[in-house]
């Protein structure tokens, strides 16, 4: 299993309102999410990813904002979101399994 010290992210471009960045060993399932979850901030212009070939290259993570909102700032935005909807599954599994068990 992978610890999070693991993933390598390279920014490849940033300006005012965009950010483009590599994320090394990852692929579909993250980087899908991960725009999912982008696009549903209101202050996202753009959020898309490419891997160019799926075996021997990175994903590259496009992000373009608006009304102000730094790159970076929706990145971590939208890393928190998914972390709490992990946990939120992760609960709702365990109460799940308890009252099944029961």
């Amino acid at each position: 299993m992978r610890g999070k010290e693991d993933l390598q992210l390279k920014v490849l471009r940033r300006t005012s309102e965009e950010m483009k960045i590599e994320v090394e060993g990852e692929g579909h399932t993250f980087c899908n999410l991960l725009e999912s979850v982008l696009l549903e901030d209101e202050d996202i212009e753009f959020a898309s990813y490419d891997i160019t070939h799926p075996l021997i290259s990175n994903p590259v993570v496009s992000i373009r904002t608006k009304n102000g909102k730094k790159p970076e700032e929706a990145l971590k935005g939208a890393v928190e979101k998914i972390l709490q909807r992990g946990k939120e599954l992760s609960e709702g599994f365990d109460k799940a399994l308890k009252e099944w068990q029961r």
